[in-house]
């Protein structure tokens, strides 16, 4: 008897069913991501909102600043020789016969008439070794005779000149041939001439090549682009990746919820596909494929939309950073590194589901009954400590004079949001200890934000982060514009205007490098203001007079900043403040609010007055920590002057904000003299009004402030809170979709037990308004345990400054937020489930 083998036997295969098992798994993972987008599409919107955030936000912040090369072209060394002294030849040529080529660019700094600018008449070769990089031709031709020019956009806008014009300057008439600028630096004004065409240059500027060669070893103003760039220690593509990072990490705070419901609502299918031989890492792949899916779609898209915004906003960048910028001149380091972190949130945001499930049984998983609840005392205790360590390191950062190094700062957020993370379910599990009394729907919802704290307390910590930057930037900006010595803010407001006469504002802003020596009357300098603002259609001309008094802190911290004007009799009545109004004995009358209260302050009068009763200027400078003797000599300065607060004056930082009475100078035997004239126009300025008010001024030799771009406190605080309230909510809108669509079985019991809609109301309401309430306490304490830590032993800005706190901004994070939050879900809930009889199998 014989027998035939007709089939050669299959051999084993892995036990796991080796890589076809696993790419099935994978191709089963990506057909449910296209099945079930939508129900992704939250956290697969947060992805591409961030990348594309990251990738506009890295071009942005590491474009706009200059290149490392700007001012050097393509030389590797650079010397700068002050003034046109009988050396300078000699140094030029001794550089010349040691390193061979260089490039010689000469300047001479000369005022722009009218105005606090300048521009530079300057020599170069436009065909020189090193130094082309540093031109480029707008339009028409480089000059090629000395008696052509070419000259900035800026230039040919103050000076009123296009090409093919005859331009009288210095003396000297030369036809403007064309319009360049420095691709550098478009903040560079010049008028470029032929070589040889600066007789008294203020600065000539060398580019050369020393392989090799230290800097130090050739001169003391020598630089090379490296040694340049080491005076500036912050690194724009560290701090993006930072905020990048804790971005991803706000998302994977929110993304581990959605998972995790995902997970739940595939649970049957997994345990179904666990009962077929699947293994646990088939499981877990499952999940985690899923989110490298969500992740790589999402940074894909984002970096798409990033570019396209970057494309459309880069002629803008252009103009506002001042210098050309190339279309693919982007970091693409931290680009790259930003999608990667995109892929690598979602798959960390995966992997705990993914672990979750595979410790269910196969029983529990076809049953679709989700897992017990975690403890939550496991992360009390080391969320405690690191809240302690967070506010011991802003406290180092804080307590220097310079501010800190950057490691303690980066370390100390590191930790508040580590802390923030571990104390979100100690939160979730108080509020449903102190709910134990509250209504049954309201009772209900508390302990289903406990029961489900892998879904609540990561979209808890999410809105608490959100929370902690919105009150951060608050509690900030409000420290720093509430300072009432140093002060912040706008200059002006957007209507008015300040006339300088030629002695100017300490010093003169009309008297900038080669302005002309003041000339006229105050009479005619009075009737040039008065003509500018007729042409403003206003008669509203308030004389700003000064004296040699200003008002000095004798401590340590910030000093007084800004002038102090004369309190005259048509100041005070423009501003609507009745002499009835000011105290007899005040010397110093300010809008300032509490800078009244402020001890230890001096108004000084001699200038002889300096730190520790020396002499010098009086003052520590704005912002600088000196202190002064105190009191000082009567003789020179008046110790504690009366100060009255006058809310009425205006709140400019070049403003009248602070004046002196005509009590204090009588006492004091000041004399004054008039400084500027603050015209209030009936309408802002336009930009062709500003131009013809300078020109006016300049044909005077005066000079013209306007409003500059400095944002009010106001603008930041209620921007930082909208921020904040949209954010958190945001968050909310998926974190209570996703935990009442867990709890949709619990839902599908009360409606079957005739739970009216008034109750799936109150579910919704009570579950987002807990979280939104929640998220608002421990955001505020954590942002306030960074800002009092780093205040606790600061130099400049010490406790004393918190006092400025945005009550009002607070309020609307802390109680507006949860009544948005909880109306919100009132409206948009208590539709009665579909399907009360079943649960179908996914």
């Amino acid at each position: 008897m014989s027998t035939t083998l007709r089939e050669r036997p299959a051999h084993a295969g892995a036990p796991n069913g080796g890589v076809p098992a696993r790419r099935a798994v994978v191709r089963w993972a990506w057909r449910m991501f296209r099945r079930e987008w939508r129900q992704q599409l939250l956290v697969l919107a947060l992805i591409i909102v961030a990348v594309a955030a990251t990738f506009l936000g890295a071009a942005v912040a590491t474009t706009s600043r200059p290149a490392a090369n700007a001012g050097f072209g393509t030389a590797d060394d650079l010397a700068t020789f002050q003034g046109a002294g009988p050396h300078l030849a000699s140094q030029i040529a001794a550089l010349r016969h040691r390193f061979g080529r260089v490039d010689v660019i000469e300047n001479q700094t000369i005022a722009i008439p009218g105005s606090i600018d300048a521009f530079d008449l300057r020599a170069q070769n436009t065909r020189g070794p090193f130094g082309q990089p540093m031109l480029a031709l707008v339009s028409g031709h480089y000059p090629t005779t000395p008696s052509q020019v070419a000259v900035t956009s800026g230039v040919a806008s103050a000076f009123r000149l296009t090409t093919g014009d005859l331009w009288h300057q210095g003396g000297k008439a030369r036809r403007v041939v064309g319009i360049v600028e420095n691709p550098q630096s478009l903040l560079d004004e010049f008028a470029l001439v032929v070589p040889g065409q600066v007789s008294g240059p203020a600065q000539a500027t060398v580019l050369f090549d020393a392989p090799g060669v230290k800097p130090s070893a050739i001169g003391p103003t020598v630089q090379t682009p490296a040694s340049a760039a080491a005076s500036n220690p912050i690194n724009p593509e560290t701090i993006v990746l930072a905020l990048t990072t804790v971005a991803m990490l706000l998302i994977a705070l929110v993304a581990v919820g959605g998972f995790t419901v995902l997970a739940q609502r595939r649970l049957r299918s997994l345990g179904m596909l666990s009962s077929l031989g699947a293994t646990d890492k088939h499981i877990r792949l499952v999940v985690r494929a899923n989110g490298v899916v969500v992740g790589l779609a999402g940074a894909l898209i984002g970096a798409a939309v990033g570019l396209a915004a970057w494309l459309a906003y880069r002629p803008s960048l252009e103009s506002s950073a001042h210098h050309v910028i190339g279309e693919f001149q982007l970091p693409w380091l931290v680009i790259v590194a930003a999608m990667v972190l995109a892929v690598v949130a979602t798959f960390l945001a995966a992997s705990r589901p993914a672990r979750s499930i595979t410790r269910m049984p196969i029983v529990t998983a076809l049953s679709g009954r989700p897992g017990p609840p975690k403890r939550v005392h496991r992360s009390a205790v080391p969320g405690v400590v690191l809240l302690v360590v967070a506010a011991f390191l802003f406290w180092y950062t804080g307590k220097s004079s310079n501010g800190g190094g950057a490691p303690e700062l980066v370390l100390g957020f590191v930790a508040l949001i580590a802390a923030v993370i571990l104390l979100s379910p100690l939160f979730l599990a108080a509020l449903a200890r102190f709910g134990r009394h509250a209504p049954i729907a309201v009772r209900l919802a508390l302990r289903d934000l406990a029961r489900y704290q892998a879904r609540s307390g990561s979209a808890l910590a999410a809105i608490s982060l959100g929370v902690l930057i919105a009150v951060l930037v608050c509690v900030l900006s409000a420290q720093r514009f509430g300072n009432v010595l140093d002060y912040a803010g706008p200059n002006v407001a957007s209507n008015q205007i300040i006339v300088y006469t030629p002695n100017g504002q300490d010093g003169g802003p009309g008297n900038g490098p080669g302005q002309p020596a003041a000339t006229g009357t105050p009479q005619s300098w009075a009737a040039a203001a008065h003509g500018i603002a007729a042409a403003l259609g206003s008669r509203d001309v308030i004389q700003l007079d000064s004296t040699s008094a200003t008002l000095q802190h004798a401590a340590k911290g910030r000093q007084f900043s800004g002038q102090v004007y004369v309190a005259t009799p048509s100041l005070l009545r423009a501003f609507g403040i009745k002499t009835s109004q000011i105290d007899p004995a005040a010397d110093v009358l300010t809008m300032r609010p509490g800078l009244s209260g402020i001890s230890k302050m001096q108004l000084i009068y001699s200038s002889t007055i300096g730190p520790k009763g020396g002499s010098g200027p009086p003052g520590g400078g704005p912002g600088g920590p000196g202190q002064q003797a105190f009191p000082c000599p009567k003789s020179s300065c008046l110790a504690n002057p009366v100060i009255q607060e006058i809310s009425a004056l205006p709140s400019g930082t070049s403003a009248p904000n602070t004046v002196i009475t005509e009590h204090a100078i009588r006492q004091l035997g000041l004399s004054t003299s008039p400084q500027g004239w603050l015209i209030q126009a009936p309408h802002p300025p336009t930009a062709a009004q500003i131009r013809d008010a300078k020109s006016a001024a300049a044909a005077a030799g005066m000079s013209v402030e306007t409003r500059n771009s400095i944002p009010t406190s106001a603008e930041i605080i209620n921007w930082a809170t909208v921020f904040g309230v949209l954010l958190a909510l945001g968050i909310l809108a998926m974190a209570v979709g996703l935990i009442r669509s867990e709890t949709a079985s619990d839902l599908r019991t009360l409606a079957a037990t005739g739970a009216s809609s008034l109750t799936r109301r109150t579910l919704t309401a009570a579950t987002a308004g807990a979280l939104a309430l929640l998220g608002a306490v421990l955001g505020t304490v954590a942002a306030y345990v960074a800002a009092i830590g780093y205040a606790w032993d600061n130099p400049l800005d010490g406790l004393s400054e918190l006092s400025s706190v945005p009550t009002q901004n607070l309020l609307i994070i802390g109680i507006g937020m949860p009544l948005i939050a909880a109306v919100a879900g009132w409206l948009l809930a208590g539709r009665e489930p579909p399907a009360i009889a079943h649960q179908p199998i996914e």
